[in-house]
């Protein structure tokens, strides 16, 4: 196995085996589907018209709960004090967690999103795109979390410190997915929505990296 694959398989273990992967995750994704008939009432029409939108926000809130220890735990226990001098770049190393991020907590939550759309009253027609936007969506929420993740390094309460970094950036795939799904249910163009998605989220993919490796290497510094 080349040492990429290698990293890739250790994050993915990790993510499982400290904090329960996608568990934690999508139990918070089902608690907020299911508390939010009871906050704004059972009427079946009331919640069609928020539950796409809903079913997004709770994506993006629920990828916030694992990003604390993306780089923490190496962080603590010299680990990334060797990644750093090991012959892969620092910036792939970082594409490689947030990688292993995504495929650990956000591909699992991007399977759960048509589903919770479709208890909130969405039609399932729009289960596809609900799904799409899920998964493109949750790998701009990975590398923009390992963001945040990578600059509240050695910080007190880093993990809220990480929040008000990360919730800033959460805001245009948020914005670009719940209008993709918007236009969809409304029967007009929802394609530009979705492709400023991928865009956004193509750009955390090149951009990301970068950023994360000079905050790992400045915290290591």
């Amino acid at each position: 196995m080349s040492r990429a694959g290698a990293l890739l398989a250790r994050e993915i273990a990790l993510a499982w085996g400290r904090g329960g992967g996608a568990l934690v995750a999508a139990g918070f994704y089902a608690g907020t589907a299911t508390l939010l008939p009871l906050a704004i009432g059972p009427e079946a029409e009331r919640l069609a018209a928020i539950a796409p939108g809903a079913a997004w926000v709770a994506l993006a809130l629920a990828a916030l709960l694992s990003l604390e220890r993306m780089f923490e735990r190496d962080y603590e226990d010299g680990a990334l004090d060797l990644l750093m001098l090991a012959p892969t770049p620092l910036e792939l190393v970082c594409a490689i967690k947030c990688l292993g991020q995504w495929i650990a907590t956000g591909a699992p939550l991007a399977l759960l999103a048509p589903i919770a759309a479709i208890a909130l009253g969405a039609p399932p027609a729009m289960a596809p795109l609900v799904f799409a936007c899920a998964l493109v969506g949750g790998l701009a929420f990975a590398f923009l979390g390992g963001v945040g993740a990578a600059l509240s390094l050695g910080a007190r309460r880093g993990g809220l410190l990480t929040a008000v970094i990360v919730l800033p950036l959460y805001a245009p795939p948020v914005i670009f997915g719940g209008g993709a799904m918007d236009a969809f249910s409304g029967g007009l163009p929802w394609g530009a929505g979705f492709a400023l998605l991928g865009g956004y989220a193509a750009a955390a993919v090149a951009l990301g990296p970068l950023a994360m490796a000079a905050a790992c290497r400045n915290a290591l510094s």
